[in-house]
């Protein structure tokens, strides 16, 4: 019997019935040889962690752009906030940690530059729309290895595609993880926004803070520990009512306090105008891509629009900027 054999048992003996055992699973859309060693959530992880996309969100915007701390968030950090919080709910509830971990660090492979900015400006322009949780899936499924994808197993990309608000996963595992994505992101926008002198722990409305904590250990203590008590031997991953609905009142003033605050968004507008502007560029100069996403085109018949969009979100923050200054900024020159 091989280790992952051994792993798969281990799960079916140890795991809650809830959980989406690896020997289950749906399976890959290109049939592979399994893997001595690793079940297959373990191999997505790991195939996730070495793809390139992911070693680019340590320079993509999480709030705020280009921060000039060393100690602010970004896409990267945010990620593996979410996959910490999510793999301790996991294990908290004898859940699949493995799947789990895997669907949080894929979750954000998609996000453009500058975040949401560089979102709403690719939706804007592209006549087939843009969102960052499809990117996500493009990808995993297309994108990485030149065209080739990632070839996943099918619960890891479905809770990649609905860690949204809206989304439905159809795994625990999933479920887990849009709701630890939620409780990273409020928590450590607040921690920035302190550290940016944006608000002070003391501004939070104290009708959710009384409830949920007045400082981001108490908070994610309270709103982790509340998750897992409300879970616990349930085919659902749900909070009590009473720490959702004061999750969700800090979160609506993270929007209108944070979010849309001119000192963290002030740049916002140059960023969309500078996204929105590379995407003209190259939709009319599609030979001036890197032959990955020409290929993409002509050999595999990709929208062109769609295929620019996937060149463009997958700049980091510096390459966007880098790109735009070489083909807008008149460069000085000297006469000898």
């Amino acid at each position: 019997m091989s280790i992952r054999e051994q792993l798969e048992d281990l799960e079916s003996s140890t795991l809650s019935e809830f959980a989406s055992l690896s020997k289950n699973s749906l399976g890959r859309d290109r049939e592979e040889k399994p893997c001595d060693i690793r079940t297959c959530y373990q191999r997505d992880r790991d195939r996730i962690i070495h793809c390139k996309a992911f070693r680019r969100l340590k320079h993509k915007t999480q709030v705020f752009l280009a921060p000039t701390g060393d100690h602010y968030r970004t896409r990267l950090t945010h990620t593996l906030e979410v996959a910490q919080i999510a793999r301790t709910i996991a294990k908290a509830l004898r859940l699949n940690e493995d799947l789990t971990e895997a669907i949080a660090l894929g979750h954000d492979l998609g996000h453009t530059p500058f975040g949401h900015a560089g979102e709403y400006a690719l939706n804007k322009e592209c006549s087939a729309g843009f969102s960052h949780f499809e990117q996500s899936i493009r990808v995993v499924e297309i994108l990485e290895k030149k065209g080739e994808g990632l070839n996943l197993t099918k619960e890891v990309r479905d809770g990649i595609l609905n860690h949204r608000t809206s989304g439905k996963p159809s795994t625990m595992e999933g479920k887990i993880v849009r709701l630890s994505d939620k409780i990273a992101y409020i928590n450590h926008d607040i921690d920035d926004a302190i550290r940016g002198r944006i608000l002070c722990e003391k501004d939070l409305p104290t009708e959710y803070t009384d409830i949920i904590g007045h400082s981001k250990k108490e908070r994610l203590n309270t709103m982790i520990y509340d998750i897992v008590k409300n879970s616990t031997d349930k085919s659902d991953i749900i909070m009590s009512p009473h720490i959702s609905e004061a999750m969700c009142g800090i979160r609506e003033y993270m929007f209108k306090n944070v979010y849309s605050n001119p000192i963290a968004k002030g740049e916002e507008k140059k960023a969309k105008t500078m996204i929105i502007s590379l995407y003209k560029y190259y939709l009319e100069n599609i030979n001036e891509m890197p032959e990955e996403y020409i290929m993409l085109i002509r050999e595999k018949n990709q929208l062109a629009e769609r295929v620019v969009c996937d060149y463009i979100a997958g700049m980091t923050d510096h390459y966007s900027v880098r790109k735009f200054n070489e083909l807008f900024v008149p460069i000085a020159w000297t006469l000898y």
